[in-house]
């Protein structure tokens, strides 16, 4: 199978073959539909399995432990019942595409149930997602250099930038050519390593609190309720990974087997991010910032391998992101313009942009706890359910699926609000 290397997260999969969309709305469908057409009914039941370990398996594994940390001990209920939320809302888009067969790519799923509004809806959350995200990998380099080089300033025409921000700079100096290329093939197979980073990163960690003298001493608090809205957010962060399910369901030879998939894949990341979580809040307590390798000892070898393994993917992820942005762009211009001038305008002043927005709001933690609540909660948990409503006709029927589902509806719906609202919170009060 050689299109589906690359599904590092929810944000991935479908960036690398969107090249002629003519319509926003369905952007992500064509580049959905090549993946998946290029690989329909070939993939192996294991296959799908690393494809879908590496679409949930993301940078969401670095902020788990803040998580913890901000919620207490008990707040990893809510974890695990995000994930059985996510896992339930997975299957919701297995049925959804199993009541017909033209249905391929997750925009599909909303248009079928909700008409063109649906599709657009369902496109929109995901751009603003990846948009986010990609501006989320900006602060993250910029943080972890920050980390390893801590007493480096850049004067720049006799003006001196701070080094964070310089390093944020230099970081989206570096990845730019990669936002030009029109074949990203290349960097689709670095992005794929997410299942190998987040277990080199979760054994550097270990192997730093149990060989490198930091230990495992904090006790943590039980509950802390002030943070639960970050906590769940966070935690909602981790299980984005929906819009990539059409597609490996698409691509599977033994589709029967798609729930087997899910549940293998479903355990084995919660199982790391609860091992992440238990581990990092026992080795910094309340302290431990929102990413964990911010609190690592910079002399120790353990140390900078997971620095440096945390620094490679997103540089070799941003591009991949961004490609459907600046396809969905790129089709608001005149069809007669040059495509390749309008390729680099397009994709210099979305670098540009989350450039911005980086140094504007340079908080990891607080960012993607907005984009928890507000977009992975709606388009991961929210849509599916209210898709499978619409297009089964069970909101038709009172019944034990409809109440379940409507539960789960309604506490999606409050981390939405409770989420969101603590997010912007917090960005404005470190503004």
């Amino acid at each position: 199978m050689e299109a589906m290397p690359h599904e590092e997260s929810s944000l991935t999969v479908p960036l690398i073959e969107d090249e002629n969309e003519e319509r926003l709305g369905s952007n992500l469908e064509e580049v959905e539909s090549n993946s998946a057409h290029a690989s329909a009914g070939t993939t192996s039941v294991f296959r799908t399995c690393f494809n879908g370990l590496n679409a949930l398996s993301g940078v969401g594994i670095l902020s788990i432990p803040y998580a913890l940390a901000s919620g207490g001990w008990l707040s990893l209920i809510f974890l695990f019942a995000i994930a059985t939320a996510a896992f339930y809302s997975g299957l919701l888009i297995q049925r959804c595409m199993d009541a017909d067969s033209n249905i391929r790519t997750y925009p599909d799923i909303g248009e079928h149930a909700f008409g063109n509004k649906g599709r657009l809806i369902v496109s929109v959350f995901m751009y603003i997602e990846l948009y986010l995200v990609a501006t989320g990998f900006l602060i993250l380099e910029g943080d972890n250099l920050q980390k390893l080089f801590p007493n480096v300033d850049f004067e720049v025409a006799g003006l001196t930038v701070g080094g964070k921000q310089g390093f944020i700079i230099i970081v989206a100096l570096i990845i730019l050519p990669s936002v030009w290329l029109d074949n990203l093939s290349l960097l689709s197979y670095v992005s794929a390593s997410g299942v190998l980073a987040s277990a080199v990163i979760l054994g550097s960690i270990i192997w730093t609190a149990a060989f490198d003298g930091i230990g495992f001493q904090q006790r943590g608090t039980l509950l802390n309720w002030d943070g639960i809205p970050t906590a769940v957010s966070l935690y909602a962060f981790c299980y984005c990974a929906h819009p990539v399910f059409p597609t490996l369901y698409t691509s599977m030879k033994k589709r029967h087997q798609f729930s087997n998939v899910l549940v293998i894949c479903f355990v084995l990341c919660t199982l790391s991010y609860a091992s992440m979580a238990i581990f990092g809040y026992l080795m910094f307590g309340s302290d431990v910032q929102s990413q964990i390798t911010l609190n690592l000892p910079t002399n120790k070898l353990s140390s900078r391998v997971a620095i440096y393994t945390t620094l490679v993917n997103p540089i070799s992820k941003y591009a991949l992101m961004v490609t459907p942005i600046v396809n969905a762009t790129k089709t608001w211009f005149p069809y007669h313009c040059n495509k390749r001038f309008l390729s680099l305008f397009v994709g210099t002043t979305l670098m540009i942009s989350t450039v911005l927005v980086a140094l504007a709001v340079p908080f990891f933690g607080s960012l993607m706890s907005l984009v928890g609540a507000f977009l992975s909660i709606t388009a991961s948990i929210i849509i599916p359910c209210l898709c499978y409503l619409k297009i089964s006709g069970k909101y038709q029927r009172f019944g034990c699926e409809m109440v379940a589902i409507g539960l789960i509806i309604l506490m999606g719906v409050a981390v939405v609000i409770f989420g969101t609202y603590t997010s912007v919170i917090d960005i404005i009060g470190n503004l």
